[in-house]
């Protein structure tokens, strides 16, 4: 096997299926792309491989014991189809006469699948014009031999951090935060300036002291004790001005950091709460907890803390070299010796730290996202008995983090002992080149105990500035990640000239040739519906069907792609979001419900409700008498994500708080899909009481609580094909009667199997 196939094979194919698919490949066989199938014929859960290469399509089935491998030679006319419906994803592969094979797999594997089905009609293409893919024609990234689409091309894996803009340049546009207060920070900088310049003063009243006083009380003089007390009186004056002006200046600037925080952190959460649904679906939790909560510290403390150091080292190193110069400027020559060396170091090392720090930046949200997941899902671990599981995904998250840190550590462990070192040399230089000064009566000894005085500080803050690396990296790297989500902008934008809704609002919706799709796959196609103000819709269909996803439409979670969809024949594009979204009810099949009390859930959408309101709300809702037969009533608390009450309680209480801002427009998403009968008949009772007056929309699971609809519409495949009464659909004898009659079946199915489970229990 020639080495550029191996090392291409052995980038693109998973670590499980290396060793055997290697095996399948002739040495001139040149891999173009591969994709790892999780789903069968059957649509069951079972590993496959599918390779393109430059000569045949290969594809093995579940490698227990070992993968069955099946192959087919390219040829000219042959089509691989893609499509996907309802969460499954299908690759077909045809010849002008027939079907040959078919792969499955679940839409986390679609942007793979839809990349290898480009590259297979390219192959052909080229097939069918009677052209050769030669080996040494073939684009690849000279590194990692990554199969690229052209030559000359930039290895994205490579060069991923070549476009990456440096994440320090991030600290600067803290500046918008920072402007608000820069009156103070301007009192801060002078302050430091002040402080920084009555540290100096002390090592400056050495010298005096030396030669004016000690050297010549060794030589026989008498000490001039009212000089002596000038001297002393002026290093404690010093000292007390310094620690004054120190503490004003830190505190000044260490309230100006945490304004500057808090405001950041405010920016950052509500531009989070204007991002659309679609953000949210792909990221995690714990990233983002992690984000606007540790990040945003870390940024405080490096603001506070840190920038505050290296201002006053900054100043300090300025004002100490200007004094050395001014006494003596060879020594203070042979003290500037190591500091270009020093520059350099932080150079080099700062791009190492900057791009160790972003890793461990990800990493965490790695840790925290465990955390995310296990802690609100802890009954779901513990009914599945999976705490061993979910300890060792965090332990395995943990130990990433510890490499990653320990990669950082190992970089900055060797580089500060070494700018410890330069400034250790360069204070010996400094000691051997004054004592053959003085020795040579060029200088004076309090001369040279100045310049000792001076170095130990100016080396002293010099080290303490190369430490400012690490700092400012770490919140560089925090900055960032912040600013990737100040910088993302929602698709569901704002209107610039949003429209005033009619008052009252009628509640007419219009939905007009509306399309959609969510990422490459087209969810709803064509739709047009009309629903009257006051009219109760029930939307059916199967499972994939679209119906949530035209009611996240309505709602404008997400923007449609064509069409238009008119409230009271506005666009409600060009209508403000909180505007809009106050005239809608939503009750969700699994309602959410906030830590807090109970009449705080229900007056949720009107935080200033009386408790009058709030208790007629879930009077309406059917919740008033549980509610009272809780330890404190209204002012019982709830859990989190409504922990200690019912399905059922937790649904009355949703429907309460939907009744409290009294909708225009209702929305019912499978509201009693997941309680049971008797539960059912409580919510009905309130959901009457909800829809009364409102344009209701309606998914429920079990066509027969949608009896009190006024129209039915049936979804297929995110098209509207039917829509009609109850009678007339089943009258037509189409696709929702095919649902009404299997639904009747399985109940017919459950109802015999418990009359089976009664008779057992009377025998025994």
């Amino acid at each position: 096997m020639n080495t550029s196939l191996s090392a291409n094979a052995n980038f693109m194919l998973p670590f499980y299926w290396k060793a055997s698919a290697l095996a399948q490949l002739t040495p001139l066989e040149n891999v173009l792309a591969c994709l790892e199938v999780d789903l069968d014929t059957q649509l069951q859960f079972s590993k496959g491989l599918l390779i393109v290469t430059d000569q045949r399509v290969l594809s093995a089935g579940p490698a227990s014991p070992e993968p069955e491998w099946r192959s087919w030679p390219l040829q000219s006319g042959w089509v691989m189809e893609h499509f996907d419906y309802a969460g499954v994803g299908t690759l077909s592969l045809r010849n002008s006469v027939e079907q040959l094979a078919t792969w499955r797999f679940t839409l986390s594997h679609n942007v793979v699948a839809m990349r290898l089905q480009e590259i297979f009609a390219e192959r052909v293409e080229l097939i069918t014009h009677g052209q050769t893919f030669q080996n040494n024609l073939v684009a690849r990234c000279p590194q990692c031999k990554l199969l690229l689409e052209t030559l000359g091309q930039e290895c994205p894996i490579c060069n991923r951090e070549k476009h990456v803009p440096l994440s320090t340049w991030g600290l600067f546009r803290l500046w918008q935060f920072a402007h608000p207060y820069r009156w103070q920070l301007l009192i801060g900088f002078l302050l430091t300036i002040a402080s920084t310049a009555a540290t100096l003063v002390p090592p400056y009243l050495t010298m005096p002291l030396m030669d004016d006083i000690l050297i010549p009380f060794q030589n026989g003089q008498d000490i001039d004790h009212d000089l002596v007390t000038w001297y002393l009186g002026g290093l404690f004056a010093a000292a007390i001005l310094a620690w004054v002006l120190g503490w004003a200046k830190s505190y000044i600037l260490a309230l100006v950091s945490e304004r500057i925080g808090a405001d950041l952190r405010t920016t950052a959460y509500e531009h989070l709460m204007r991002l659309s649904l679609e953000y949210f679906g792909g990221r995690r939790t714990g990233d983002l907890m992690n984000r606007i909560g540790a990040e945003t510290d870390r940024i405080n403390v490096f603001l506070s803390l840190h920038l505050l150091d290296f201002a006053t080292d900054i100043l300090m190193i300025l004002m100490t070299a200007a004094i050395l110069l001014s006494i003596d400027v060879r020594l203070a020559a042979a003290t500037l010796l190591p500091l270009p060396l020093i520059i350099w170091l932080i150079h080099v090392v700062r791009d190492k730290l900057r791009t160790g720090f972003e890793k461990v930046d990800r990493v965490w949200s790695e840790l925290t996202n465990v955390l995310a997941d296990t802690i609100p899902g802890i009954r779901v671990v513990k009914a599945f008995a999976q705490e061993r599981r979910e300890a060792n995904r965090f332990r395995d998250a943990n130990k990433h983090n510890m490499v990653v840190n320990d990669r950082i550590n190992f970089v900055w462990s060797l580089f500060s002992p070494t700018v410890t070192l330069m400034t250790e040399v360069g204070l010996l230089v400094v000691w051997g080149f004054g004592i053959w000064l003085v020795s040579h009566h060029q200088i004076t000894v309090g001369v040279l105990t100045a310049f000792l005085a001076y170095i130990g500080r100016f080396y002293t803050r010099l080290d303490s500035m190369s430490r400012f690396v690490s700092f400012t990296q770490k919140a560089a790297a925090g900055a960032k990640r912040i600013f990737e989500i100040l910088d993302h902008v929602s698709s569901v934008p704002e209107a610039a000239q949003p429209q005033k809704l009619p008052s009252p609002l009628q509640g007419r919706i219009d939905i007009q040739d509306v399309g959609f799709r969510y990422g490459n796959r087209s969810v709803i196609r064509g739709l047009n519906l009309v629903i009257q103000p006051g009219e109760m819709i029930g939307l059916v269909g199967q499972s994939g069907s679209g119906k949530s996803t035209l009611v996240n439409l309505i709602c404008r979670f997400y923007d449609i792609s064509e069409g238009a969809i008119k409230v009271d024949g506005i666009d409600i594009r060009n209508i403000a979001l909180s505007d809009y979204r106050s005239h809608i009810g939503l009750v969700l099949q699994e309602p959410f419900l906030f830590f807090g009390t109970i009449a705080d859930n229900i007056a949720y959408g009107m935080p200033n409700a009386s408790r009058q309101e709030i208790v007629a709300a879930a009077r309406a809702a059917h919740a008033h008498e549980f509610i009272l037969r809780l330890p404190q009533g209204y002012d019982s608390l709830v859990g989190e994500r409504g922990q200690g009450l019912s399905g059922g309680e937790r649904q009355r209480i949703s429907i309460a708080r939907a009744l409290l801002i009294n909708p225009r427009i209702l929305i019912l998403d499978e509201a009693t899909a997941s309680v049971d009968t008797e539960t059912e008949q409580e919510i009905q009772k309130a959901l009457d009481n909800l829809v009364q007056g409102r344009t209701t929309i309606a998914i429920a699971h079990r066509l027969s609580t949608l009896h009190k609809a006024d129209r039915l519409v049936v979804l297929e495949q995110g098209e509207l094909v039917e829509e009609g009464d109850h009678d007339t659909l089943l009258a037509k004898q189409g696709v929702y009667w095919r649902l009404y009659e299997a639904q009747a079946k399985n109940a017919e199915a459950d109802r015999v199997k418990l009359g089976e489970v009664a008779r057992k229990e009377d025998i025994l």
